[in-house]
């Protein structure tokens, strides 16, 4: 899909879709396509008709003949965009979890220069979090892992495991995506190493919505993340104290 007018920078939304074939044209109808320059979606290996659905929406699909995982599919996801040239990546679960409305009003502090990754945080208020449908496990859970991501880092963030985000292209061509987990602790480690190689991370507020269609990992595999972010934290305070790993073997 290209927008009626070239922007400049090119803008590139990309989503990272497994078993979104309910949720992904109400989403891709809330992008505001005269702020875009193309939307690509990249299939998991989807069980359901996602790759249907984005072809009836005329979207450039790549697909994965096995399931990589979350991880690895934004790999791809960064990697065709780079290719098309884009300067400006916006990640957007196709899930409809998150305002896609708001596109504009991330990207603007990219677009400004004053920002290099801007985050959506769902974390407005814990009465909106909660009514919005957020579970009170992982509401709970977010809280702990961004107070403790905030104090090792010395940011100060309202959260840090959104699914809606987006990247200036010079931080994704610095940063060893190659290295990072096939998994959803990718966008812990992807935030975390980017702090470290110096990139500004910035937010806006956007509104939850859960219900059953939208993605959602169980108690288990939460458990798993937040063991699997604390070592990220641990590695990046290992890296301050010049101790090498491979999250942070930037590119030059």
């Amino acid at each position: 899909m290209k927008s009626k007018r070239t922007l400049t920078p090119q803008v590139v939304v990309v989503m990272p879709a497994y078993n979104a074939a309910t949720t992904l044209e109400k989403t891709y109808a809330d992008i505001p396509k005269d702020q875009v320059d193309e939307v690509i979606l990249v299939d998991d290996d989807s069980r359901d008709a996602t790759v249907s659905v984005a072809r009836k929406l005329k979207l450039p699909v790549f697909v994965h003949e096995k399931n990589l995982g979350y991880g690895g599919n934004q790999k791809t996801c960064y990697r065709q965009a780079l290719e098309r040239g884009a300067e400006i990546i916006v990640m957007i679960h196709p899930d409809y979890q998150y305002d896609a409305r708001l596109t504009a009003e991330l990207i603007a502090p990219i677009r400004q220069k004053r920002i290099n990754v801007m985050l959506g945080s769902r974390i407005r208020s814990r009465r909106e979090s909660l009514e919005g449908g957020m579970p009170l496990y992982k509401y709970l859970s977010n809280r702990f892992l961004t107070l403790t991501e905030n104090i090792v880092l010395g940011l100060n963030l309202s959260e840090y495991h959104t699914g809606f985000r987006a990247f200036e292209r010079k931080v994704l061509e610095k940063l060893p995506l190659e290295n990072f987990s096939d998994d959803f602790v990718f966008d812990a480690q992807i935030l975390i190493s980017a702090h470290a190689a110096g990139f500004a991370i910035g937010e806006i507020p956007v509104p939850v919505r859960y219900f059953p269609e939208a993605s959602s990992i169980n108690f288990a595999r939460s458990l798993k993340y937040g063991l699997e972010i604390l070592w990220a934290l641990l590695c990046f305070a290992m890296f301050k104290s010049g101790i090498r790993h491979k999250l942070f073997a930037f590119k030059k």
